[in-house]
């Protein structure tokens, strides 16, 4: 298994740790996925972001076309949805396992604009798989159905008014959302965990307002981006609650588990990247300093190193993690994801 096209961005001693646990569809999918990131994707970065628009008028309004060019390229490979897995979701998941999706996940990392042409990006991903598997036949069908066929997008939010740093609303400037997930708190009188519920709120419903995005280092991540957004005397039917009243904290938490994991491989792809830029630059004839080329100073090479090290055992430490998830679930599996989760951190 050492000579699959993988090797190339996983040690192939990581590689040797899972590659026995891939079924022969998970191996051909990650072969398939690591052409297609190669050949369509990382090509097309620079496309997608000289079609984000710049006047201020137009830059939440529209979407680059690039997007879905890839997306129809990705459906026609069988890359489609691979975040599902069917022994979770068996009426619309994919024959994956975590620690498989996992790999590629990092894969997808490895480019911006990878996880979206593939419709395994977020907030959609844990969208999908809270109305997959708490939602209704009717909130399936209206909304579940286009995220699949990545028709729409959709937004994640979760508001307590007044207390500090509880309000975080991602993907709500796209353009292509038509569905709020909204988790807020319904009844205070209720046990600790029984006080929020989650409803599905239609992006054009009256007294929905997106009031401005928000920035991380001064970027507003146009054209999706987080948002502060007031939910004005917003008037629901019953039937946009989801699973019923107070199962809220019980819905995110199902929603996290595996997302978390996605996002930190997500993580460790984008961090490979990085290190591999740096190693462009501190090879560079160019770039010298006190007579010498920056890969020859002994601080930099100590970097270098050090990086790769916390690169490698965040990968381990993160696959660990997924495996626990696929032999005890999710929650089985809290003490692993919580520590694959704050590693990259440090």
């Amino acid at each position: 298994m050492s000579d699959h096209p993988v090797t190339q961005y996983i040690s192939p001693s990581a590689w040797a740790l899972v590659s026995d646990k891939f079924s022969p569809f998970a191996l051909e999918t990650l072969t398939k996925l690591v052409k297609f990131v190669e050949d369509e994707c990382l090509p097309a970065e620079s496309t997608f972001h000289d079609q984000i628009s710049t006047d201020p008028a137009t830059r939440w309004r529209s979407y680059p076309s690039i997007i879905e060019e890839l997306k129809f390229k990705a459906k026609k490979l069988g890359l489609w949805n691979l975040f599902l897995s069917k022994e979770h979701y068996p009426d619309v998941g994919v024959p994956l396992k975590n620690l498989e999706y996992a790999v590629m996940a990092e894969i997808l990392g490895r480019c911006h604009i990878a996880s979206e042409a593939v419709n395994c990006a977020a907030p959609d991903t844990g969208n999908m798989e809270v109305l997959a598997r708490y939602g209704s036949p009717a909130q399936k069908k209206e909304y579940l159905q286009p995220l699949l066929d990545g028709k729409t997008r959709s937004c994640f939010a979760m508001t307590e008014p007044g207390v500090a740093s509880s309000e975080w609303i991602s993907g709500a400037g796209d353009p292509r959302c038509v569905v709020h997930i909204l988790m807020g708190k319904s009844d205070t009188s209720a046990k600790k965990h029984s006080q929020q519920s989650i409803v599905l709120v239609p992006a054009n419903a009256p007294g929905v307002k997106l009031v401005r995005p928000m920035t991380v280092f001064g970027y507003d991540h146009a054209p999706e981006g987080h948002w502060e957004v007031v939910y004005d005397r917003v008037r629901l039917p019953l039937t946009a609650l989801v699973a019923g009243w107070g199962r809220g904290f019980e819905i995110v938490q199902g929603r996290l588990g595996p997302g978390r994991l996605h996002h930190c491989m997500r993580t460790i792809g984008s961090a490979s990247r990085a290190l591999e830029y740096m190693l462009l630059r501190v090879t560079d004839p160019r770039k010298i300093m006190f007579g010498k080329m920056l890969a020859e100073h002994g601080t930099v090479v100590e970097r270098i190193a050090l990086s790769r090290m916390e690169i490698d055992q965040a990968r381990l430490l993160v696959l660990s993690a997924a495996l626990q998830v696929d032999l005890v679930k999710a929650k089985g599996a809290m003490k692993d994801i919580a520590m694959a989760k704050v590693l990259p951190l440090f």
